[in-house]
């Protein structure tokens, strides 16, 4: 039984995070791990392996207290690990953390990288199978782009106007956390779900737009409903300030570690109205405005 299975009796409450599915620490609450030192590399070993019984298993994980640091650098090391030790096939990637208000709740020093993988990207509207999740069903809008060409590592940074050159289409989305943690806030004290490939876990597309750069972007409203309820809206602009600025950090990122984009790849950019939590037979609308609405449900 998942922790969502586990909270039957919340099922009726919406707050503006949705349901109060999240585990033992309320938001807010999480007092930050004792250690700052680096994992050795036989810790970030252990970690990974830890991470990734979760996931092939399908099965939440806790880490003994002795592997929980808030080292970022270590933390990269586990996202990175985690990634080639599941050796699933990627099709994209998503930026966590883009939103200032999030690292300033999670004391992140900056944003992180999360993997999307085959199986995992839907087309709107989407019923999402219970097999897909673990703990959580964690929904945020999101503005994606797909790219039309490579941005190869290099020495030299991208610029965004080199970023948006290699743009095929905007997307609007619906990312979807989880993670193997059982207690969501809980886990922000050892950076938890960004360790495991930063939440993510599932992603919904709406209709392309080719016209993108004639938008507004920074400006642009977004709204997210669940089950006809509105709980909130936001800007694209908590994405680093523009979406587009989220894409060029990812590309730079990779960029740093002699790794590149692909021609081909979906980019998520990150949240525009913050998260929300929410239960199998729930249904999700992120309204984008003119450029239409992502529908997610849930099994």
């Amino acid at each position: 039984m998942n922790n969502h299975e586990r909270t039957c009796q919340g099922r009726e409450l919406l707050g503006d995070r949705g349901r109060p599915i999240y585990g033992p620490t309320p938001p807010g609450a999480a007092v930050p791990c004792r250690r700052e030192s680096p994992l050795s590399s036989m810790e970030v070993d252990e970690t990974v392996e830890l991470i990734a019984h979760g996931r092939i298993q399908r099965c939440s994980v806790r880490l003994p207290e002795r592997l929980l640091t808030r080292d970022w650098n270590s933390i990269l090391q586990v996202i990175v690990q985690l990634d080639a030790r599941l050796a699933r096939s990627p099709v994209g990637w998503k930026v966590g953390g883009a939103s200032e208000d999030v690292r300033r709740a999670e004391n992140c020093p900056s944003p992180a990288p999360g993997r999307l993988y085959a199986g995992t990207v839907f087309e709107s509207p989407a019923v999402l199978p219970r097999n897909l999740f673990i703990n959580y069903r964690n929904c945020e809008s999101e503005f994606a782009f797909r790219l039309f060409r490579d941005l190869p590592a290099r020495d030299d940074p991208y610029s965004e106007r080199e970023v948006a050159e290699c743009i095929d289409c905007l997307l609007p989305a619906i990312e979807i956390g989880d993670m193997v943690f059982d207690d969501w806030y809980g886990a922000s004290s050892f950076f938890g779900p960004c360790m495991d490939n930063c939440g993510s876990a599932a992603l919904i597309y709406g209709t392309a737009n080719r016209e993108w750069k004639s938008l507004d972007l920074a400006n642009a409203d977004v709204s997210i409903l669940v089950n006809g309820r509105h709980l909130k809206s936001g800007l694209g602009s908590a994405a680093m300030g523009h979406p587009l600025t989220s894409l060029t950090w990812m590309a730079n990122w990779l960029r740093e570690r002699a790794r590149g984009l692909k021609a081909g790849e979906l980019i998520s950019t990150g949240t525009c109205t913050g998260h929300c939590f929410v239960a199998s037979r729930d249904t999700v609308i992120a309204d984008f405005g003119p450029l239409g609405i992502v529908e997610a449900g849930f099994e």
